[in-house]
């Protein structure tokens, strides 16, 4: 398997978004074609992709603000999980950060999702002696696009 990692473009999107209910990254109240369009909106570069044959087996959503380097919606193709396609994956998130003089990544993660915990420990993260806390400004409402609705 030899991957090719790229900015995520327009059609994309239908894979990207069947990858992320694949991988259970969806939610009811985020409608994931509002966050795509968001994250077009906002450093669009940093939304990777990685192919093989063409076909999107991977993507994750990178940003930096200038003080932290912050990652969303990691995911990788179950079927493909175990061959290092993750790690390759934040390998080059890491790069793009690092190319903005990013000095640190912060990521979320579900805390009843044990698989992707141990996959970020694996690949150095540690747990932060932190508080996520969060305040929703827009409320996504579900739509026809919206698989999960």
């Amino acid at each position: 398997m030899n991957p090719r990692f790229r900015p995520f473009t327009e059609p994309d999107r239908d894979a990207v978004v069947a990858l992320w209910q694949a991988c259970g990254l969806l939610r009811p109240w985020n409608d994931p074609h509002r966050d795509i369009d968001r994250k077009l909106r906002v450093q669009a570069d940093g939304f990777l992709v990685a192919t093989v044959d063409d076909r999107v087996v991977a993507a994750a959503m990178a940003g930096y603000d200038g003080h932290r380097g912050w990652v969303n919606y990691l995911a990788v193709d179950p079927e493909l999980r175990g061959r290092g396609l993750g790690r390759a994956l934040m390998g080059a998130v890491e790069s793009w950060l690092l190319a903005m003089g990013c000095p640190k990544i912060n990521l979320q993660v579900r805390a009843d999702n044990l698989d992707a915990i141990a996959f970020y420990r694996r690949v150095g993260f540690g747990q932060d002696a932190s508080v996520s806390l969060g305040k929703r400004l827009v409320p996504d409402e579900p739509t026809d696009r919206n698989p999960t609705s």
